[in-house]
């Protein structure tokens, strides 16, 4: 497999290094980012791993990349991810989203190249839904409801514009809430198990942490599944479709901190942030994975309490 993988340093390309380093040995996979990577390549050593810092708004630079490469799979990673962050930098999240992806496959469609993209969305993009439209499938409208799912969105029609009307090899997801170790703590879920941490090691009379609207209900996937279902897609997907990547089930967000603080032994009280309270939340997001099971034999497999163990150990790990 020779692979091009935007947005290279974040963690979910650093586990899908590691999937490709087992399924794939001898691949060949060139990393492009704005940032530098912080992890070891001699870590995926069945792999051939080059990186080069380049900004996807760069035509001429993105041009050069894909002419000296000849990717035959790109994995489209990179984006401005926070939701919470594009209410405060809607520009920025619209243009480090939508605008470098419609860079890089009109690159692509001047260059005539016959590689196979996977354009990475969100579940962000079905916007606010009822609990009677639960779970949501493919087919659900969207109804974006912050500059993030905006993007995001915008993206998506732009990949079946490319798909339908110029033949490019493109397939789509929706992703859901994934998590794992490794993440940044500026996502909900690594937040709270960093401060958790924290807590348990300090011991401290002031057992509280901060946080945001605990009363939502999401679909938490993890990682690992997600590369996984990545993997599949740019192997056997069929262009121009889009699918759900998601564990099918809900759980509250007050559930994700007393499940953690009962693997820690700790007992917390929460302070919610209203700067972290976004202005449109949807209150319950579950979604469906039918469409990937049926097609490509995909399902989660790793338990949301091994995904909050996993996580509780990496930030264990960083705060020696």
């Amino acid at each position: 497999m020779r692979l091009l993988i935007t947005g290279f340093t974040g963690f979910v390309s650093q586990h899908f290094l590691a999937l490709l380093n087992k399924e794939e040995p001898g691949s060949v996979v060139l990393g492009i980012d704005k940032n530098s990577p912080d992890f070891d390549f001699s870590d995926y050593s069945n792999l051939t791993i080059s990186f080069e810092n380049i900004d996807l708004l760069n035509r001429s630079a993105t041009d050069q990349i894909l002419e000296s490469f000849q990717p035959e799979y790109i994995l489209h990673l990179a984006s401005v991810s926070s939701v919470a962050q594009s209410w405060h930098t809607p520009l920025d999240s619209f243009v480090n989203n939508t605008n470098i992806f419609l860079n890089l496959v009109e690159q692509i469609r001047l260059k005539k190249s016959n590689c196979r993209i996977l354009s990475v969305g969100s579940s962000e993009e079905f916007g606010e839904v009822s609990e009677k439209e639960l779970p949501l499938t493919e087919e659900h409208p969207l109804k974006p409801v912050s500059p993030y799912a905006v993007a995001r969105v915008s993206q998506e029609m732009l990949s079946k514009i490319y798909a339908d009307g110029f033949s490019l090899d493109i397939i789509m997801t929706r992703s859901f809430n994934h998590i794992g170790p490794g993440q940044r703590e500026v996502f909900v879920i690594s937040s709270f198990a960093k401060q958790l941490v924290q807590l348990a090691k300090n011991k401290s009379a002031d057992n509280t942490i901060t946080t945001g609207n605990l009363s939502v209900i999401r679909d938490f996937v993890d990682v690992r599944d997600v590369v996984r279902a990545y993997y599949l897609l740019l192997k056997k997907g069929r262009r121009g479709e889009v699918y759900n990547i998601c564990s099918g089930k809900g759980i509250l967000l007050q559930d994700i901190i007393s499940t953690m603080s009962d693997l820690l032994g700790i007992k917390v009280e929460t302070v919610v942030n209203q700067q972290l309270v976004r202005p449109n939340e949807n209150k319950k997001v579950i979604g469906s994975y039918q469409k990937i099971k049926n097609e490509l034999g995909w399902q989660p497999e790793i338990d949301i309490s091994k995904s909050l163990s996993d996580i509780i150990k990496y930030w264990q790990a960083k705060t020696v």
